[in-house]
C-alpha cells in the first residue's frame, strides 16, 4: 500500500504526533460504536440517543438509564487491539506526545499510554451526586438498578451526557496538544461530535493523516488519506519495525 509506506516515513522522520481518536478505534475490542448498523443506538426503540444519555434522562429515569448504560456502553472484559498498542509503543518510544480521544473505555491507557485526554470522560471513574465521593467501575457493575455511594448518595459515571459540557481542563490539555504537534494521525472517527471534532482545526503543523473507513469533512485537508482499518494498518505499522 503506497499511503502505508508514506506512513511510515513521516512515523520514522517525525517526532511530537498526536493521535486523535474515536469510536473505531475500539471496535476491534468488542466495543460498537454509535451510529453503525450494529452500534450503540441501532435498536433504541423510540428514544433517539440524545435521550438515552441526556443529563436530564439521566436524572429523571436512572434506573433506565443505567440499564441502557451496563448493556450498551460498558464493556468490563474488553482489552486493547492492535491500535491501543502501537500507539502506546509511539508514546514510549518518545515519538508520540498526546493522545486525544473521544472513547469512554479506558483501552488506551490499558495498553500502557500515559497522557491521554479523555474528551468525554471516562466509565472508569464514577463519584456521589451527593458527597463527591469516586468509585471504580465495579462499583457499578456489581449491583443491579441505581448504584448508591456508602452515604446514600446516587453514583454518576463521569461521563460527559449529551446536555452537559466537556472538562474545560482537558479542553485546554487537547487544544494545546494538538497546536504542538509537527503530526496529527486521526483515526477511527468520523468526525460528526461536536465540539470534539473542531479540535483539529487548531492543527498547524505539517502533516495530518486520516486513517478511517468513511469519509470525513477533513478528508481534504490530509496529507495522507487511508480508508482502512485502523487496527490492520497500526498493525502493519507495526510489523515494519520503525521503531
Amino acid at each position: 500500500m503506497k499511503d502505508l509506506d508514506k506512513l511510515a516515513d513521516v512515523i520514522s522522520h517525525s517526532g511530537n504526533i498526536v493521535f486523535f481518536g474515536g469510536a473505531g478505534v475500539s471496535t476491534e475490542s468488542g466495543i460498537p460504536d454509535f451510529r453503525s448498523p450494529n452500534g450503540v443506538f441501532a435498536d433504541r426503540g423510540a428514544l433517539s440517543p440524545e435521550e438515552i444519555v441526556s443529563h436530564g434522562y439521566f436524572l429523571s429515569h436512572t434506573e433506565q438509564f443505567y440499564k441502557f448504560y451496563r448493556d450498551r456502553m460498558v464493556f468490563p472484559d474488553a482489552r486493547p487491539n492492535a491500535a491501543h498498542n502501537y500507539i502506546a509503543k509511539l508514546e514510549q518510544a518518545g515519538k508520540l506526545s498526546a493522545v486525544v480521544t473521544q472513547n469512554i473505555d479506558g483501552l488506551h491507557q490499558a495498553a500502557g499510554s500515559k497522557t491521554v485526554y479523555e474528551l468525554h470522560g471516562s466509565i472508569h471513574r464514577n463519584y456521589c451526586m451527593r458527597c463527591g465521593k469516586f468509585y471504580g467501575l465495579e462499583r457499578v457493575t456489581s449491583c443491579r438498578g441505581v448504584p448508591r455511594c456508602d452515604c446514600g448518595g446516587i453514583i454518576k459515571p463521569d461521563v460527559v451526557l449529551y446536555g452537559e459540557s466537556l472538562d474545560s481542563d482537558v479542553i485546554t490539555s487537547s487544544v494545546d496538544a494538538i497546536s504542538r504537534a509537527n503530526v496529527l494521525v486521526i483515526g477511527g472517527t468520523s468526525l460528526v461530535v461536536y465540539p470534539a471534532a473542531s479540535f483539529i482545526d487548531y492543527f498547524r503543523g505539517k502533516h495530518l493523516v486520516i486513517i478511517n473507513k468513511s469519509p470525513t469533512f477533513a478528508d481534504r485537508r490530509a496529507e495522507l488519506l487511508l480508508c482502512a482499518n485502523i487496527g490492520e494498518v497500526f498493525s502493519a505499522l507495526d510489523d515494519m519495525r520503525l521503531i
